[in-house]
């Protein structure tokens, strides 16, 4: 598998003006062509576990996963992530804008690896995205999944 259709990150957000602006971050730094977006929690289990044509292969290098979901929210997808034997290494990155204190422990009480919480402002939000893909895709170094 070459690293053109390798996987980098996965987005999982119902926000579509969300969705437009982490696209357009990610683009700017040419990793726009190696993300794969859901829109709702559910269609996220379905991808990451389950078994149709959908289902992930392979799995991304990181998650960018948002906490208030339709369907199934960002804590269940988590806690399913962190507890199969398949996915618990991925790195999930919390992108929200949930400030309440009991949603960042719960996060981190689950296993999540960074809980960001969105800027308002449109040149942080690009800007904060830029540095999470860079990051999370390039410079982590992840074991083997």
């Amino acid at each position: 598998m070459t690293a053109d259709n390798y996987l980098e990150i996965l987005l999982v957000e119902d926000n579509p003006d969300d969705v437009e602006l982490a696209l357009y971050a990610l683009k700017a730094n040419h990793l726009v062509n190696r993300i794969h977006v859901l829109r709702d929690g559910a269609e996220a289990v379905e991808w990451l576990f389950g078994s149709g044509e959908e289902a992930a292969t392979p799995k991304p290098k990181v998650i960018l996963l948002d906490l208030k979901l339709p369907k199934v929210d960002g804590l269940e997808i988590l806690r399913r992530l962190k507890s199969d034997s398949r996915t618990r290494l991925i790195p999930v990155v919390m992108l929200t804008s949930s400030r309440e204190e009991r949603d960042i422990v719960a996060s981190y009480d689950l296993g999540v690896n960074s809980y960001i919480v969105k800027p308002v402002d449109f040149e942080q939000f690009v800007d904060a995205v830029q540095q999470l893909g860079l990051y999370w895709a390039l410079l982590n170094q992840p074991p083997g999944l």
